[in-house]
């Protein structure tokens, strides 16, 4: 017989059949039994239980006890002295199974084992159907009710702990949001629900929100207890406001099969690094060199970063992607600051110890010869291990000739790969054993023992006979020609002839499906594959599409299983050597422009359906997919270019710009922009002004974009503003008519002329929304109309926009308008002598830019809040100098790193160490743009400080003309009165007045 007494108190007999209990006495008196099951329970304690006023005599008690025994049977429920007990083993309880399953559960989580720990604790809770004893409910003055029923629910509290902790550890993060909400809000005071919840917010990316989620606890704590956090939420505070966002640098790729026959070139390759910093793996496609280079790498001692570089079509766009393998943005959040990726490389890598992998160069050997001298120029400590079918010829290049594989290892390979097709398949000769070696050796030497030729040979064993596969190679290839002497363009003939009988040997579905993939130049998910490979024919998909043009799932199966496809972390990839053939079918076929049109449409259907989000509490997740499919934008641009549709090539570009300025790589669509702009001259196609505008913001972010924009600049703000017209038949926000589509466009456009000689028609044009209904470009004008009572002196005025523009970027859930927002209220607070809100609005401007990864910004932030803190806490500050020197870079950023040496040059100043101090200062003055509004202020810092050295030497002219020049360039990049610019640049008072009193 089983017992529940997880709600409403039940008996089973063990067929399931419930057993009848009577009323609520007999009910309250098998639950108070079955607390302590085995355990004697006096009549009398039971008597007052049952009936606290007195009113149950002995016969009653017996009474009742003798209609349960006849319910469940008379050895359930045992006389024994002076009190009763139900003889049942605790296991037949549901309470007593609970408390055993959250024990082990408890004991896998200590154990780090959140799989097995989650298994057992959803068992546990699972048992429960409500309260606990729910039968004893109504009798509110026994004191065993009482405590039985406050300790079963603290048990299950702890235990639905348990499992969120586990369900955390093992990534749910985000479904436990809700859910520990939902409980905090029951249980406010309860310390670890909070902790579970601060972590679940962080891990999601919203450090702002687990933040906000510790002070609001912190907050109750003091007003309801009057006590302080505990130790572990205040050490997880610190470790919120110590977060130091690591670059989700690219490491070698996982490798999915063994590494056959050459360890001993690892080792050689590996040892050739040690004393070379630019080694090159040379030799034909299909050799094996990206594989001994991912090897070697794997073997090296130093931090790797592996670029691939297969899908890069542009050698201009090398840089970039060397960037974006290291995680690192090409500008910050605030745009700007006059460096080109080749720059912010040099910066990132000057100092770090680094094995830097760029894999297949051949086709961008020029370009990257030309970055790999630059770099190793630069950069002491770095190496670089590359692999080409030709040398990069760079002063200092090793070469190691990768060759094929030797004939038994060569066997070996085909071995391995065959009986991952076919069981037990083995060339070893013997009875019963297989095949005899001799077809295998033969199959081999045809393929001139390349490593891929190999692997796509075996993989047709799933459906062929070993010698009917050496017969067909035969015929094809011709087994008895010598190849003792082929050097490595007959080898590559070998592998493009294997490569086109493996693919002759697809049905006409595979193959169709395998000619249009190859549209895809970095891989794709099977969704996405489907969507274009199905629409990629001359009529497109629909109704009236003939059988063979419906593509099924099954059809990319059947690709990865003969490997023409890969499928590695959720994303189907198609090897280079493979794409360039497949792109050469798909020529032949016809569908190149057909195929190519689809895979746009698919890029712009996604950048549209990301726009919204990228504003939005889905920012993360979105930017994280849309730069998944960054090479896929390049792509649909190039095809766009080269069939001469212009129109697509600007919805692209307009489509996708919010993702590039929010990820910060605006500048890897620059010249693609530029080219387009070329191309549409100064009248773009009807309907598309706010795209033109976009393009020509994106074409301003190059290196030499500063033509396009003096070229565009004026027409662009035109259709601009005609866009965004207030007019009331358009004030849709966005949504419809034909303007207003691309909000993002706003804040852009005023942060770009916010450096020019007349931004107030910028400023009108985005301070003039805020009667839009959207809530985000409500935000975005609030933000930027703020400046206008900063610049007239009101900074009252100026903090209540910028507190409505924080409010609203916060209910959208935008962290990048938050952070801009909330480091300009900073500004406000510590003018206005608030130095702890100062501090606070900083940390929570920290927590944003570093889940956006914009190290840059994050290291800005940190100067910000150095110079609040320097006064009172020194050493903190200090630290925070060199914290944010450090993450600048480490992200590269010459304006950020400046910022830091002036911050640390103030402090040397004070420390009474002019010398240091100037060279700070002097080292900060060489990284600064002088015309780019954000630097501005650090500049003018830079300059007062070496003029307070000048005058600790005595050097009173020298310190005049310091403070002069400061002046002149606080008025050059803000514009208006000296007072005027320094205010709003947000400088310290001391500084506005030592400064303005020298003005020229």
């Amino acid at each position: 017989m089983r017992f529940s007494i997880l709600g409403e108190t039940l008996a089973r007999h063990d067929d399931g059949t419930e057993v009848p209990l009577g009323g609520p006495a007999r009910r309250a008196l098998l639950t108070l039994l079955l607390v302590r099951p085995r355990e004697v329970v006096a009549a009398e304690r039971l008597a007052d239980e049952l009936a606290p006023d007195g009113t149950m005599s002995a016969h009653a008690l017996q009474s009742q006890v003798s209609r349960l025994r006849a319910a469940l049977g008379p050895a359930v429920i045992e006389r024994a002295g002076a009190g009763y007990r139900a003889a049942v083993d605790p296991e037949d309880v549901d309470a007593g199974r609970f408390e055993r399953l959250a024990r082990e559960g408890r004991a896998a989580l200590a154990a780090d084992d959140p799989v097995r720990a989650v298994e057992l604790l959803c068992g546990a809770l699972e048992l429960w159907r409500g309260p606990a004893l729910a039968d004893l409910a109504h009798l509110t003055e026994g004191d065993t009710a009482r405590a039985a029923t406050v300790r079963l629910e603290e048990l299950r509290l702890g235990a639905l702990e348990d499992r969120i902790e586990a369900e955390l550890r093992l990534g749910g993060h985000r479904d436990a949001v809700a859910e520990l909400r939902e409980l905090t809000g029951r249980h406010p005071l309860r310390e670890r629900l909070a902790a579970l919840l601060i972590r679940a917010l962080s891990a999601e990316g919203g450090q702002a929100e687990a933040l906000a989620a510790y002070e609001e606890t912190r907050g109750r704590l003091a007003d309801e207890l009057g006590s302080d956090p505990s130790a572990e939420l205040v050490a997880l505070h610190r470790e919120l406001l110590d977060f130091d966002p690591s670059p989700a640098q690219v490491g070698p790729p996982a490798q999915l099969t063994s590494f056959v026959g050459r360890s001993g070139e690892v080792a050689e390759v590996a040892g050739m690094l040690r004393v070379a910093r630019l080694v090159t793996l040379v030799g034909p496609g299909g050799v094996g060199k990206t594989r001994l280079s991912v090897e070697a790498a794997g073997a090296a001692a130093d931090d790797v970063c592996f670029v691939e570089l297969a899908s890069l079509r542009e050698g201009a766009g090398l840089p970039g992607a060397v960037l974006a393998a290291l995680g690192l943005r090409e500008n910050g959040l605030q745009l700007g600051g006059g460096q080109g990726p080749l720059e912010r490389l040099a910066t990132a890598l000057a100092d770090r110890v680094l094995l830097l992998v760029l894999d297949n160069c051949e086709h961008l050997a020029e370009e990257a010869a030309a970055l790999a001298g630059r770099l190793l120029a630069v950069c002491p400590r770095l190496r670089i291990l590359a692999t080409s079918r030709e040398p990069l010829s760079v002063i200092g290049e090793h070469l190691w000739q990768v060759r094929p594989l030797d004939d038994a290892a060569a066997v070996r390979l085909f071995t391995e790969r065959a009986s991952a097709v076919r069981r037990g398949f083995t060339a070893a000769p013997g009875p019963g054993a297989g095949p005899a070696p001799g077809p295998v050796e033969r199959i081999c030497a045809a393929l001139d023992n390349l490593p891929l030729a190999i692997e796509l040979a075996a993989a047709r064993l799933r459906t062929m006979d070993v010698e009917d596969l050496a017969q067909r190679l035969d015929d094809r290839l011709g087994l008895a020609a010598a190849r003792a002497n082929r050097g490595a363009d007959e080898r590559h003939r070998t592998l493009r002839a294997v490569v086109a009988w493996s693919w002759d040997l697809l049905s006409a579905q595979e193959q169709r499906a395998a000619r249009r993939f190859t549209v895809f130049p970095a891989g794709a998910t099977a969704r996405a594959a489907l969507e274009v490979c199905r629409a990629g024919g001359a009529g497109g998909p629909g109704p009236g599409a003939p059988e063979a043009e419906v593509l099924e799932a099954e059809v990319l199966e059947s690709l990865v299983d003969k490997s023409l496809l890969e499928l590695t972390g959720g994303r189907l990839r198609m090897l280079e050597t493979i794409r360039a053939y497949g792109a050469e079918r798909l020529v032949e076929a016809g569908e190149a422009a057909s195929t190519g049109g689809a895979h746009a449409r698919y890029v712009l259907e996604l950048a549209r359906a990301a726009e919204p989000h990228l504003r939005g509490a889905g920012q993360l997740e979105w930017l994280e997919r849309m730069a998944s499919g960054h090479g896929d934008l390049r792509a649909a641009l190039g095809w766009a270019g080269g069939e001469g549709r212009w129109e697509t090539a600007l919805e692209l570009l307009a489509a996708a710009s919010a993702y590039l300025w929010i990820r910060g790589v605006s500048g890897s669509v620059a010249a693609r922009a530029a080219a387009v702009l070329d191309a549409v001259g100064d009248a773009p196609p009807a309907g598309l002004g706010e795209e033109f505008a976009a393009c020509v913001l994106l074409a301003a972010a190059g290196p030499g974009g500063l033509a396009a924009w003096r070229r565009h600049r004026e027409r662009a703000g035109r259709l601009l503003a005609a866009a965004w017209a207030q007019d009331a038949a358009d004030a849709t926000g966005g949504t419809g008519g034909t303007g207003g589509r691309y909000p993002v466009l706003l804040l852009v456009w005023m942060m770009r002329n916010a450096t020019e000689a007349d931004p107030l028609d910028a400023f009108a044009l985005v301070s003039a929304q805020r009667g839009r209904p959207e809530p985000w470009v409500r935000a975005v004008a609030a933000y930027v109309s703020g400046f206008g009572p900063l610049g007239a002196g009101d900074p009252a005025g100026a903090e209540r926009d910028f507190a409505e523009a924080a409010e609203g970027f916060r209910a959208a859930g935008d962290r990048w308008g938050t952070a801009l927002v909330l480091d300009a209220l900073a500004g406000m607070a510590a003018a206005r002598g608030d130095r702890a809100g100062a501090v606070a609005l900083t940390d929570e401007a920290l927590a944003l830019t570093e889940r956006l990864g914009a190290l840059e910004d994050s290291a800005d932030l940190l100067v910000n809040r150095a110079d609040q803190l320097v006064d009172g806490d020194p050493a903190a500050a200090r630290a925070d100098y060199a914290r944010a020197a450090a993450l600048a870079r480490r992200a590269g950023g010459s304006a950020a790193l400046a910022a830091a040496q002036r911050g640390l040059g103030d402090l040397a100043v004070r420390d009474g160490d002019p010398a240091e101090a100037r060279r700070l200062y002097e080292e900060a003055l060489e990284r600064i743009d002088p015309h780019w509004v954000k630097s501005a202020g650090s500049r003018v810092r830079a300059l007062a400080g070496l003029g307070r050295v000048a005058e600790s030497y005595g050097d009173r002219p020298t310190a005049r003309a310091r403070y002069a020049e400061a002046a002149v360039s606080a008025a050059a990049v803000v514009g208006g009165t000296t007072p005027q610019a320094l205010r709003l640049l947000g400088l310290p008072q001391d500084v506005i007045e030592l400064v303005a009193a020298h003005a020229p």
